[in-house]
């Protein structure tokens, strides 16, 4: 493993509504027993953000280093030229992910690069599955890995019942399962219609990919005909007004003493089959505002705070005929909060040339993203090693935790 450190120096409270328990009963947030912490006592937050979609992690942790970068991804690689956020000297950030490369000059931040989840197929449905699921395969559970988490904590004076939250209108799979955890949703949220329009895409990816991607184009023109522009309104968890609005009113919950303290979000949209370059950089800036969010709105909880942002995997090396990317293998990750060992670039990287790319199309993945799940739930959450490898992340053992990606 190589790991990369950057030596550069880079530059509403939430609508008062009822939570509701994945039991179905309805309370009100205010009736929370309070969370009995003694003083100096450790009080660690974990949210998942989940993109879903596929996010193209070359564009947005582009290897402008690496000697194939610019031929292998064509018009693409403006993406890591001189508007792009330096790193260490071969990496750099997108142009719209400043707060992320703040965090990452004052160690708050870090990158996983060229890592995926076991699954080498292309299919969105399997991958989150798989993801979410924390399974070696899909279709093995319908729980997730972070509700069999919430399962595992140590007792800490709070009732289990209060100490995870699933945003939006339905649990993400990653927080499904036995354990109880509190549900929240912002009012106005779009219904299942978009969540169709995903489906039918992938479908028609593996039995007529040109009509799926006419599809995706067409999305995309609907999208800036009722003034959201491309990449903006694909989906309710995919605008970047949504996931500010997310972030704002989940860090308020989280930063409450009775609120929850462990989170899961879903943001859609990330399918970049066409139009790439302005979509990306539309769905990194909401990302990237949604990090700002919860730095400010978690207050003093911030430094004992990590957040992991996962996909279900990458996309191709090579732009495609309508000017985006298709399904891949290899993607990037990040870790961010008070409690992240910063300030680096960790990956295996194997590099873009044609006879090192994954059947020839894809970044090779060198990581598994179970590993570094695997050691913030061990060095953050306090999670016995033997229970992340057996019960949280079965089938895993060849998923060494990462450890050292939390500060001591």
């Amino acid at each position: 493993m190589t790991e990369f450190s950057s030596q550069h120096d880079l530059l509403n409270r939430p609508s008062r509504r009822a939570v509701v328990l994945a039991g179905g009963a309805i309370f009100g947030w205010s009736l929370l027993p309070k969370l009995a912490s003694a003083a100096g006592a450790r009080d660690p937050r974990f949210i998942t953000i989940v993109l879903r979609g596929a996010l193209d992690g070359l564009a947005a942790v582009p290897p402008a280093g690496d000697p194939a970068y610019a031929s292998q991804r064509g018009e693409l690689a403006e993406i890591g030229g001189s508007e792009s956020l330096p790193l260490d000297g071969f990496f750099a950030l997108h142009p719209s992910l400043k707060n992320t490369a703040r965090l990452f000059r004052n160690k708050q931040a870090l990158v996983l690069h060229a890592c995926t989840t076991p699954y080498r197929s292309r299919s969105h449905f399997d991958g989150q599955d798989i993801l979410e699921s924390g399974q070696p395969r899909a279709g093995l559970t319908q729980s997730g890995w972070l509700n069999r988490a919430i399962g595992f904590m140590p007792a800490s004076g709070q009732k289990a019942s209060t100490r995870g939250l699933a945003v939006g209108a339905t649990a993400p799979l990653v927080m499904r399962g036995a354990a109880p955890v509190a549900g929240w949703a912002p009012t106005r949220l779009r219904g299942a219609d978009e969540d169709l329009l995903r489906r039918v895409l992938d479908l028609y990816s593996h039995r007529d990919p040109e009509l799926a991607k006419a599809l995706m184009l067409g999305s995309d023109i609907d999208a800036m005909a009722r003034g959201g522009g491309a990449g903006e309104g694909v989906s309710a968890g995919g605008g970047r007004a949504y996931m500010q609005q997310i972030a704002r009113s989940t860090a308020k919950l989280m930063a409450a003493p009775d609120g929850p303290r462990i989170a899961a979000l879903a943001f859609d949209g990330w399918d970049t089959h066409a139009q790439e370059t302005a979509r990306l950089a539309v769905l990194l800036a909401g990302l990237d505002d949604a990090l700002a969010e919860f730095e400010s709105g978690l207050g003093a909880a911030w430094r004992e705070t990590v957040i992991a942002v996962i996909t279900e995997f990458g996309r191709t090396v090579r732009v495609n005929g309508t000017a985006g990317t298709d399904h891949g293998t290899g993607t990037a990750a990040f870790l961010a909060g008070g409690a992240v060992a910063g300030g680096r670039v960790i990956a295996d990287w194997p590099g873009l040339r044609d006879s090192a790319l994954h059947d020839g199309r894809d970044l090779a993945a060198t990581l598994d993203v179970r590993s570094a799940l695997k050691g913030v739930m061990e060095e953050h959450l306090g999670l016995p090693s033997a229970v992340v490898a057996a019960d949280i992340f079965p089938g895993s053992a060849k998923a060494q935790p990462l450890l050292g990606l939390v500060k001591a």
